[in-house]
C-alpha cells in the first residue's frame, strides 16, 4: 500500500513539482520500482496460485512433511483477497480433491485435506471404512508404505473417489472409534460410536479427511468446512529439499 501511494504521487504530483533534470528521492525511486513487482505478485497469489508448504503428515503418503505445493486460488470460484468473499462462481469442490482451507475453530490458519463428502452426502467412516450416501467406496491393498523418518510400517491402499485413484494410510493397531471428537457447528448431524462415526454434510459445507487416516486432526474431530474458508486446490509440488524427486508428483 505504502508504495502504491508514492507510485501514485509521483505521477500525479511530486514528477511535475520536482525541478527538470533533478533526481528522484531514494524513497521515491525505490517504491516506483517495486510496487509493479508486488502488484504482480500480489494479483497472482489473491487470484491465480499460491504457494504452501506442507507442515505435517496428516496428508502422508500423497503429502510429504516439506513438500512446497502450488494452490490454484480460482478452482472454486472467484474470491476477493483478505475479505474471501466469492465474487464469481468457477467451479466446486469435487469428491477426491485435495483443498485448501481456513481451518474453522482458527481462520488465521490454513489445512490441507481431501474432499470426502459434498453438501447433502452421507458420510460413514466406520471400522476404518468409508461408505459414501450408502455406497462403499472402492479400496484395494497395496504394497506397505515405510515411513523412512521413525522406520514404521503402515498398510497403504488405494481408494477411488470420484473416478480417480489416491492412495491413503491405515493403521490397523489404531483405534477406529473416533477420540477426541469436539462440539462443533452442525455436530447433530454427526452420530460416533465404537465402530467410527455417519455425518450428513449440511448445504454450504464439505467433509474433508486425511490420507494418513489414523494420523490426521479433520472432520471427524473438528467438523465440516464452511464454502467461505475455501482457499483453493492444490494440484502441484514444486519442491522438496530434502527429495528433489518430487517435482511434479502431485496433480
Amino acid at each position: 500500500m505504502v508504495t502504491g501511494v508514492v507510485w501514485a504521487l509521483e505521477a500525479a504530483w511530486l514528477r511535475k513539482r520536482r525541478a527538470q533534470g533533478r533526481k528522484q528521492p531514494w524513497w521515491v525511486e525505490y517504491s516506483v520500482s517495486f510496487f509493479p513487482v508486488i502488484l504482480i505478485v500480489f494479483l497472482l497469489r489473491s487470484f491465480l496460485v499460491e504457494p504452501f508448504k506442507i507442515p505435517s503428515g496428516s496428508m502422508i503418503p500423497t503429502l510429504l512433511v516439506g513438500d512446497f505445493i502450488l494452490v490454484n486460488k480460482f478452482a472454486y470460484g472467484i474470491r476477493l483477497p483478505v475479505a474471501n468473499v466469492k465474487v464469481a462462481e468457477v467451479g466446486a469442490p469435487r469428491r477426491g480433491d485435495v483443498m485448501v482451507f481456513r481451518y474453522p475453530e482458527d481462520t488465521s490458519l490454513d489445512y490441507i485435506k481431501r474432499v470426502v463428502g459434498l453438501p447433502g452426502d452421507r458420510v460413514e467412516y466406520r471400522n476404518k471404512r468409508l461408505r459414501i450416501n450408502g455406497q462403499p467406496v472402492p479400496l484395494r491393498q497395496v504394497e506397505d508404505y515405510v515411513a523412512r523418518e521413525r522406520m514404521q510400517i503402515s498398510r497403504r491402499y488405494l481408494e477411488v473417489l470420484n473416478g480417480t485413484e489416491h492412495q491413503i494410510m491405515i493403521e490397523d493397531e489404531a483405534p477406529a472409534f473416533v477420540p477426541h471428537a469436539r462440539a462443533f457447528p452442525h455436530s447433530a448431524n454427526c452420530n460416533y460410536n465404537t465402530s467410527g462415526l455417519a455425518c450428513t454434510v449440511p448445504p454450504g459445507h464439505y467433509f474433508v479427511m486425511g490420507d494418513n487416516r489414523d494420523n490426521s486432526s479433520d472432520s471427524r474431530v473438528w467438523g465440516f468446512v464452511p464454502d467461505g474458508n475455501i482457499v483453493g486446490k492444490a494440484f502441484f509440488i514444486w519442491l522438496n529439499i530434502g527429495d528433489l524427486g518430487r517435482f511434479g508428483s502431485f496433480h
